[in-house]
C-alpha cells in the first residue's frame, strides 16, 4: 500500500522549537484534527530522519514527510538506511522527500562543495539504489519524493522516485509539475498561510517568513521562470509575489488557495501556518483550518 498522505497535511517548522516530549504530543494532536500528514524541514533544527522518527513514534496514524531531507547531510548509503528502516518500523506512514538544498547553506553550514544539482542527485540516487542494507526489511517497497522546482529536477523526480514536493511555489508552478509529472506520480506542494484578514498585517508576516528565501538561487530563479522580475523579488517584496506565494485571509480564502494547488493537479498539499514561533497560535490556526477544510 503507497504511504496515504490524504488531501491535505502540516508543513511545520514550529514542532522543531518544542522539546521533543511536547513536539510528539503536539503531532498527536494534529493528527486528531484530522490531517493527513505532517512534513517536517531539515536545516538548522532536528536531524530528519530521527525526528521523523519521534513523530511517528508518538502517533498512531498520520503520515509523516521530510521536506526535506538534505543529501548534503548524509551520505547515500545512511540515507538508504535511514529509509529502509522508517519504512520497515512504521509500515505505509513515512515518506522520504529529498532534495540538493542551496548552495549557501551546504558551504556556509555543511562545508562542503556545491555541485551540479541533477547531475548530483542522480549519482545520490544511483548510490541509494546500490546500497547494502542487510537489516530487516520493509514489508512494501520504500517510497521517496523529490524536491523539484526546474523541469530537469522533475522529469528526475518522475523517473525515479514516487513523485515531487515543491516548495514556495504558487498554483501556477502546480500546474506545470503535474505536465511534466504526468498522471501517476505524486505531487504534494508546500503553501504557506497567513490566517489574517487585514492586508498590512498578513503582508507583513508573509514578508517576514519570504526574505530570506528570495535571495536563495534556486527558489529565486524558479519564480523568474513563472514570470516574477528582480523588481518583484528585491527590495521589498512586491504585493503581487507576496499574494502568489502565501495565502491570507480567512479559512474560506486559505481553503481555496489549496483548491487552486490541488485544481492545477496536486495530490496532497502541505499547509504551513506563519508565523511559525508562537506555537499556541500555530495550532489554534491548525484547528481552524482543519475545521474548514478537512
Amino acid at each position: 500500500m503507497p504511504v496515504d498522505l490524504g488531501r491535505v497535511g502540516v508543513w511545520t517548522f514550529s514542532l522543531d522549537l518544542q522539546p521533543a516530549a511536547r513536539a510528539g504530543e503536539l503531532a498527536a494532536e494534529l493528527e486528531e484534527m484530522g490531517w493527513g500528514a505532517i512534513w517536517i524541514p531539515e536545516a538548522v533544527g532536528r536531524e530528519a530522519p530521527v525526528n521523523a522518527s519521534l513523530l511517528l513514534s508518538a502517533t498512531q496514524r498520520i503520515a509523516v514527510g521530510t521536506g526535506i531531507a538534505n543529501i548534503y547531510a548524509r551520505d547515500a548509503m545512511s540515507m538508504n538506511a535511514a529509509w529502509q528502516t522508517l519504512s520497515e518500523a512504521f509500515p505505509g506512514r513515512f515518506l522520504l522527500g529529498m532534495g540538493v538544498s542551496h548552495r549557501p547553506s551546504v558551504e556556509g553550514l555543511h562545508g562542503q562543495e556545491y555541485t551540479p544539482p541533477i547531475a548530483t542527485m542522480r549519482a545520490y540516487l544511483d548510490r541509494m539504489d546500490a546500497s547494502l542494507f542487510v537489516a530487516a526489511p520493509p514489508g512494501e517497497p520504500p517510497e521517496r519524493v523529490l524536491a523539484a522546482l526546474g523541469p530537469r529536477m522533475l522529469e528526475l523526480a518522475r523517473d525515479r522516485t514516487r513523485g515531487a514536493h515543491p516548495y514556495f511555489v504558487p498554483p501556477e508552478h502546480t500546474e506545470i509539475a503535474r505536465t511534466i509529472l504526468g498522471d501517476d506520480r505524486l505531487l504534494a506542494p508546500e503553501q504557506m498561510v497567513v490566517l489574517e484578514t487585514d492586508p498590512g498585517r498578513a503582508r507583513a508576516v508573509a514578508r517576514a517568513a519570504m526574505s530570506m528565501y528570495v535571495t536563495l538561487p534556486n527558489y529565486a530563479n524558479n519564480l523568474l521562470r513563472l514570470g516574477f522580475t528582480q523588481d518583484d523579488l528585491g527590495g521589498d517584496i512586491s504585493d503581487r509575489l507576496v499574494d502568489a506565494i502565501v495565502a491570507w485571509g480567512d479559512s474560506d480564502a486559505i481553503a481555496a488557495r489549496v483548491r487552486a494547488h490541488h485544481d492545477a493537479g496536486a495530490d496532497h498539499v502541505c499547509v504551513q501556518v506563519l508565523p511559525f514561533d508562537d506555537i499556541d497560535a500555530v495550532m489554534r490556526d491548525y484547528r481552524t483550518l482543519a475545521e474548514a477544510m478537512l
